[in-house]
C-alpha cells in the first residue's frame, strides 16, 4: 500500500506522464484502438500515444507510425509473397519500442506479427496487454504456451474464449464485444424500408478483388434492389475498378461507411470477418463469403480447426447464417441463399429471432472502459 500511495503521489506532483505503445494491423484493430485510446484519456488525461493503426487512432491524437495499410496482408501465400517487408517492419517496431520505453505496450490481435511483439517486449522488461485474442482455438493452440509467458494480461471478447484458455491453465478477462459499444453509438435508426442490399467486400485489396465481382454478379437477378457497395476508406479506388466496370445499372457505392448502409439494408452479402457480426447486430440478414487463393485455402483448410468461419456461427455454435465459402461461392448459389434473405422468406424471419439470442450471448459489459481501467491500474 505504501509504495502504491508514493507512486500516485510522484506521478500526481511531478506530471509524469504514462506511455502506451498499441499496435493494430487491421480496420476492426484501428476502429478498437481507437475506443480503447478515448476510454484511457478519460482516467488518464496525461496519457501519450504512439501506434501502429489508422486514421480513427491518429484521430484520438499521439503519433502514427506505420498505417495499417501497409499490413493487411491476407491468406498464407500473400503474407509469404511479403515475408521480407513483415520482417523489415518487425524490425522498426522492435527499435522504436526500445527507443519510445512504453509504460504499456497494448496489442490488439493481428497475432502473425503482434506475438513476435509481445516476446520481443517481454524480455526488454515492458508489460504487455493483449486485447481481442489472437484464434488459438482454432489453429495453432500451443501458441498459448508463449502467451503464458510473454503476455501480462489476456483481454478476450468473445464468451467461449474464457473457457478455452482455462483447458490451458491461463486466467483471462473476459470484457464482452467491442462492437457492442460502437453500435449502442449509432443514434440513427435502422430503416428497413428501402430495398437496399448491402455488399461488404473487405478492406484488404484480396478480397475486394476476389470477391466483389462474385457478389456484383448477383445484381441483375434483383433488379428492385439498390445493392450499394461500401468502400473502406483505407482501400485504393483502382481496386473496385474491374468490378464496378461491368456492373448494371442497380449497383452504387458509398463512401459514408459501413454503419450507415446497414442501417438502411433489408439484406447483406459479407466478406467474413468482424462485418459478420456487425451486420447481425444491426439486424441485418446476411450470406457469409469468403473466397481466397487456392494455396491459401488448401493451407488453411489442413490446418483450422474450427467448424464456422462466421463470428455469428461461432459464438453461437450453430450454422445461422450461410457461409458460402471457395468453390461454393458462385453467382448462383448466392443468389439462390439471398432469395432466401428477403422478406416474406421463413428464413429471414427465423435468422433475425436468432440474432437477438446472440446479444444475449454477448452480454452487456463496455469493453474499451473495461480494459483502460485494467491497463492503467496494472502501470500505477
Amino acid at each position: 500500500m505504501y509504495i502504491f500511495v508514493r507512486k500516485f503521489l510522484f506521478k500526481t506532483f511531478y506530471s509524469i506522464r504514462l506511455k502506451y505503445y498499441i499496435i493494430s494491423g487491421e480496420a476492426s484493430g484501428d476502429l478498437h484502438g481507437s475506443n480503447l485510446m478515448k476510454a484511457i484519456k478519460q482516467i488518464d488525461a496525461k496519457a501519450e500515444f504512439r501506434f501502429w493503426g489508422g486514421d480513427k487512432m491518429q484521430a484520438q491524437g499521439g503519433t502514427l507510425v506505420t498505417h495499417y495499410r501497409h499490413m493487411a496482408f491476407m491468406g498464407f501465400w500473400e503474407v509469404f509473397t511479403h515475408l521480407f517487408y513483415i520482417l523489415k517492419k518487425m524490425k522498426q517496431c522492435k527499435a522504436d519500442l526500445v527507443a519510445y520505453k512504453p509504460d504499456a505496450l497494448i496489442l490488439i490481435d493481428y497475432p502473425g506479427f503482434n506475438l513476435k511483439m509481445a516476446a520481443f517486449a517481454h524480455q526488454h522488461q515492458i508489460k504487455v496487454f493483449y486485447y481481442i485474442s489472437p484464434q488459438v482455438w482454432a489453429w495453432k493452440s500451443k501458441r498459448v504456451n508463449l502467451i503464458k509467458q510473454v503476455v501480462d494480461k489476456m483481454f478476450v471478447i468473445l464468451p467461449f474464449e474464457q473457457a478455452f484458455y482455462k483447458t490451458w491453465d491461463y486466467p483471462v478477462t473476459y470484457v464482452g464485444h467491442p462492437l457492442l459499444e460502437v453500435i449502442a453509438e449509432q443514434s440513427k435508426p435502422i430503416d428497413t424500408s428501402k430495398r437496399i442490399i448491402a455488399l461488404l467486400p473487405g478492406s484488404r485489396k484480396q478480397e475486394i478483388i476476389v470477391k466483389l465481382p462474385i457478389m456484383l454478379s448477383v445484381a441483375k437477378f434483383f433488379p428492385a434492389f439498390q445493392f450499394v457497395v461500401a468502400k473502406a476508406p483505407s482501400a485504393a479506388e483502382e481496386w473496385y475498378a474491374a468490378a464496378l466496370a461491368n456492373a448494371p445499372a442497380n449497383v452504387s457505392t458509398t463512401s459514408d461507411g459501413t454503419y450507415a448502409l446497414l442501417q438502411q439494408a433489408t439484406a447483406a452479402l459479407v466478406t467474413s470477418g468482424t462485418a459478420t457480426l456487425e451486420t447481425a447486430l444491426f439486424g441485418v440478414p446476411q450470406v457469409v463469403c469468403y473466397k481466397g487463393s487456392r494455396l491459401s485455402y488448401e493451407i488453411g483448410k489442413r490446418l483450422v480447426k474450427i467448424k464456422y468461419i462466421s463470428l455469428v456461427n461461432l459464438i453461437l455454435n450453430k450454422p445461422v447464417v450461410t457461409e458460402l465459402i471457395q468453390m461454393h461461392l458462385t453467382t448462383d448459389n448466392l443468389k439462390h441463399e439471398l432469395e432466401k434473405l428477403l422478406p416474406p422468406a421463413p428464413e429471414r424471419t427465423t435468422m433475425l429471432s436468432e440474432y437477438a439470442q446472440l446479444r444475449t450471448v454477448l452480454g452487456q459489459k463496455v469493453a474499451s472502459t473495461t480494459v483502460a481501467a485494467a491497463i492503467y491500474q496494472a502501470i500505477q
